[in-house]
């Protein structure tokens, strides 16, 4: 199970370094004439990176590069989009507005439609800007994701059942534990599929599902993902406080 863990002393080392990773990911797709195509998470960790990462630019001179990407989103709160409780949202006013990307760029879940039908158009939305591999799966260029205290990310839960297990779709609908329950979220192959996986562990609490996930045979979300990832390299980007 190949796997990367890098430690950090503070939730704002992790953020600065991994903003600092995403813009030479970045910075190489635009090199070489490629879009970078990214799913985004939510969860406080993210907006420190987001915020991070904007701050890399010059104010008033982003740079170019920033056309090159294609910006998704790895679950979604079936909200509004400016709904404090969006995900969308928080990019909004961390990222996306300062950098000044353009709307034809961004492919936020219509968190205010019925959850099946926002399901069904962020799954043929990336469909059709992502490369799709033999097994019909798109492919993205990177996954950022958080872990919750259960082990959960995205918004796969423990005990979802095979219905969620299962999912072939690219996005499906789901119920949450939490308020608000219904989510949009990205299913366990295309998370898998992606050819790079960052997951941002930050906070007290949230030890013990690390240390389950990466064993062997771990029961959580994250587990489960990292033993579908058979030969591309998951870097799992860490924080424990």
């Amino acid at each position: 199970m190949p796997h990367e863990l890098i430690s950090f002393s503070s939730p704002a080392e992790l953020a600065g370094e991994v903003a600092r990773r995403w813009r030479d990911r970045i910075h190489t797709a635009a090199l070489a004439g490629t879009s970078h195509r990214v799913a985004l998470s939510g969860g406080r960790i993210a907006v420190d990176l987001f915020q991070a990462a904007a701050a890399l630019e010059t104010p008033g001179a982003t740079s170019p590069d920033w056309d090159r990407v294609e910006f998704f989103w790895g679950d979604e709160r079936c909200v509004p989009p400016d709904d404090p409780d969006s995900n969308f949202h928080a990019v909004s006013r961390t990222l996306l507005g300062p950098l000044g990307i353009s709307d034809s760029r961004i492919h936020r879940i219509a968190g205010e439609l019925d959850p099946i039908e926002a399901a069904r158009r962020a799954s043929e939305t990336l469909r059709s800007l992502a490369p799709v591999g033999s097994d019909g799966v798109p492919v993205l260029d990177l996954v950022l994701l958080g872990m919750g205290e259960d082990g959960h990310i995205a918004s796969l839960f423990p005990g979802a059942g095979p219905a969620v297990e299962g999912a072939r779709e690219p996005f499906i609908a789901v119920i949450g534990p939490k308020p608000p329950p219904q989510r949009v979220t990205l299913t366990y192959p295309t998370l898998a599929a992606a050819r790079e996986v960052w997951v941002l562990v930050s906070g007290s609490g949230k030890e013990n599902a690390l240390h389950n996930s990466m064993a062997n045979g771990g029961l959580t979300p994250l587990g489960r993902l990292l033993r579908l990832r058979d030969a591309v390299v998951f870097s799992s980007v860490n924080w424990v406080g």
